[in-house]
C-alpha cells in the first residue's frame, strides 16, 4: 500500500504554501522585514544612533595606532599598482604648481613689479640665493 507522501496526499499543503510564495510575492516583489518595513522616521530615528549600541556593549572594533597604520599602507600599494593612474596624479601636481607660478609672475609683471627680484617672487627658492649674497 502506498503511503501518504508517495500517493500525493500532502501536495495540497505544500502546492499552498508555495502558491504564498511566489503567487503574492511576485506581484508586489518581496516581503519587508526588519528594517526595511520600518516607516522613514524609525529608520532615521535608528541610523542617527550609528553605532552606540556596539561601543556601549563594548563589542565595536577600535583601531590603534599600528593598525591604522597598516590598513593607510595597504590602501597606498593598492593604488600605487596602477602606474597610469599614479603618472597622472603627478602630471596634475606639477600643473597646478606651474600655473601658479605663471599666474603669479603675471600679477606682478601687470602691477609694474618688473624689477630683479620679480622673478624670484614667483620660483620657490628665490630668495635664497639674494639672503646668501648678503652675507658674503
Amino acid at each position: 500500500m502506498a503511503t501518504s507522501k508517495e500517493s500525493g496526499g500532502n501536495k495540497s499543503s505544500t502546492s499552498s504554501g508555495n502558491a504564498q510564495k511566489s503567487g503574492s510575492g511576485s506581484s508586489q516583489g518581496p516581503a519587508k522585514r526588519g528594517f526595511a518595513a520600518m516607516d522613514q522616521h524609525q529608520q532615521r530615528e535608528i541610523a542617527s544612533k550609528g553605532g552606540q549600541a556596539a561601543h556601549q556593549k563594548g563589542t565595536a572594533h577600535e583601531f590603534d595606532s599600528e593598525e591604522a597604520r597598516r590598513a593607510g599602507q595597504k590602501g597606498g600599494e593598492a593604488v600605487s599598482r596602477n602606474r597610469e593612474h599614479m603618472a597622472d596624479i603627478g602630471r596634475k601636481g606639477g600643473e597646478s604648481r606651474q600655473s601658479a607660478a605663471r599666474n603669479a609672475a603675471a600679477a606682478a609683471a601687470a602691477a609694474g613689479g618688473d624689477g630683479p627680484g620679480a622673478a624670484a617672487k614667483g620660483s620657490r627658492q628665490g630668495g635664497k640665493e639674494k639672503d646668501r649674497d648678503k652675507t658674503e
